[in-house]
């Protein structure tokens, strides 16, 4: 059999690699991407939910990182309305932390570098008065209230992932890369299909490693020249709580230490509060929050809402590790979030570029700035493209959501209201084609949990590389949190039963030798 030879593979399936393949792919390029596990499995499903500038960026100085993740929030938000909205944030003003001119000149800055035209400014708010004061202790009486925007995280990767594979890119999930070894002016890939345990081979012009929190790991199975610089693994963890305002915005706290948290609404009944900043050495796939991060995420939010939380009141958890690139910070919340691209041609062989840092807000802008160094290897590769190009779903202007859910109602009067938000939500556009051939209750197949039923499984196993429930119930949507350990159970039966079946994995394609 020949060996499949691609210009472009790329190794990680986060919202970095997925959204170069996205990116190079719609250029004409043609595009190999693996992952060890499933899309967005690692950091890029463990975010704080924000597409958001990092109003405290501002205080490191890292004016161009803010500016084009200010100006990033907009052209996301018309590019995908579905899966991102504007989030209202309360900062309220605490004697003694910053003061409250500061925090003016900083918001000022915000509303203002980066060219927002579809979110409203920054406004002031009396906390005595404003609902969103009930819930905070009596000594803050007076606030700022500013915008940025909520995104579910791991269907934006996905979307990427969707919009490359239809535009030609070949995208493997549950696929580790053994080995890659320059020959000359390409890379030949060894890779392991983890789903059917079998070693294959292909080559690609130019290899790209986006492997995130993996990358110095990754780099020992890379042939290439050595390097200086590592990447920092600085762990993040959140909470999920009980529902602690019933509000729709969102709090940033200032705390003694010089960090912010989020206290954030969170799928209708829930509260997610964080971010820690904590180093972390060891196995970035077995990462989970500590009992320390737990009580410091509690307190400071304590600091603020009139009900103290404890861990006890904690009904969930997530952590990732941010790849940071090293720059010899010494405390882990002053390291830069800005991307740093180191490219190793060897000696005058085929590339390999590593890709450190980032943050999930710039990942376009990121994708362009990969392709602008790797042009003079990728000749006749087109334009830029993606600034004005929707994701897949998001075909609609921001305003017009609920006009989208109307619609679908029409097209298929057997969902509930509900039922059909939650589908525009998570998928937009793409429920029309998805519940198209549903005409009478029993169309919408096995229920599974809440209004989870199998016509929407069968469209994620086919469409978006579904492969068991968790896949479905925590990347694909955010029903984890309400399905029960034997809806979940029965779920992955019938997944695990649907692909031995049904499904025909397609195969890997290319120029061949």
């Amino acid at each position: 059999m020949k060996t499949p030879v691609f210009d472009l593979a790329v190794i990680g399936g986060g919202i970095n690699g997925c959204g170069i393949a996205r990116d190079a792919a719609g250029r004409g390029v043609s595009v190999f991407l693996c992952e060890q596990g499933d899309l967005a499995c690692g950091t890029s499903s463990a975010s704080t939910k924000l597409i958001h500038g990092g109003l405290r960026y501002l205080e490191y100085y890292e004016f161009r990182l803010v500016r084009e993740a200010l100006h990033e929030r907009e052209v996301l938000l018309t590019a995908a309305p579905h899966i991102i909205t504007p989030l209202r944030f309360i900062l309220p003003h605490h004697q003694g932390l910053r003061p409250a001119w500061l925090i003016r000149l900083g918001l000022f800055l915000y509303d203002h570098i980066g060219g927002r035209k579809l979110l409203p400014g920054t406004t002031s708010v009396n906390l005595r008065s404003d609902e969103a004061g009930r819930v905070l202790k009596k000594n803050f009486s007076k606030g700022f209230e500013y915008s940025d925007c909520w995104v579910m995280d791991s269907r934006l990767v996905v979307l990427n992932a969707m919009d490359a594979a239809a535009k030609g890119a070949t995208i493997q999930t549950r696929t580790r890369l053994l080995s890659a070894t320059r020959t000359g002016k390409t890379w030949t890939l060894n890779l392991l299909d983890r789903s059917r345990n079998e070693e294959y081979t292909i080559e690609a012009r130019v290899l790209i490693n986006a492997s995130g929190p993996w990358l110095d790991e990754l780099l020992a199975h890379i042939s290439h020249t050595a390097s200086r610089e590592h990447i920092r693994m600085v762990k993040g963890s959140h909470i999920i709580v009980r529902k602690m305002f019933d509000h729709d915005r969102a709090y940033i706290f200032q705390n003694e230490d010089g960090r912010i948290i989020f206290a954030i609404p969170y799928e209708s009944d829930f509260t997610l509060i964080g971010t820690t900043d904590v180093d972390f050495q060891g196995d970035p796939g077995k990462v989970a929050i500590s009992e320390d991060e737990t009580v410091y995420l509690c307190r400071a939010a304590s600091e603020y809402f009139i009900r103290e939380l404890s861990p006890a009141d904690v009904v969930g958890s997530f952590s990732g590790i941010r790849p940071l690139f090293d720059d010899g910070k010494s405390d882990a919340k002053a390291a830069t979030r800005d991307y740093v691209l180191k490219l190793d041609t060897g000696r005058d062989e085929a590339p390999l570029l590593s890709l450190y840092g980032g943050k999930i807000t710039t990942y376009r802008k990121l994708a362009e700035s990969v392709l602008g160094k790797l042009s003079p290897f990728l000749p006749g590769m087109g334009n830029a493209w993606t600034e004005k190009a929707h994701l897949p779903g998001g075909d609609f202007p921001p305003q017009s959501f609920a006009a989208e859910v109307e619609k679908l109602l029409a097209r298929c009067p057997v969902l509930t209201a509900n039922h059909a938000t939650r589908l525009i939500r998570t998928y937009g556009t793409c429920a029309i084609a998805m519940t198209a051939a549903i005409k009478i209750r029993e169309d919408l197949g096995k229920c599974f949990a809440t209004d989870l039923y199998s016509f929407e499984i069968d469209y994620l196993i086919k469409n978006e590389w579904a492969r068991n429930a968790e896949d479905v119930l925590w990347r694909r949507t955010r029903l984890g949190l309400v399905v029960t350990a034997t809806e979940a159970g029965a779920l992955d039966t019938y997944i695990k039963e649907k692909i031995l079946v049904d499904l025909r994995l397609p195969p890997i394609h290319a120029e061949e030798k």
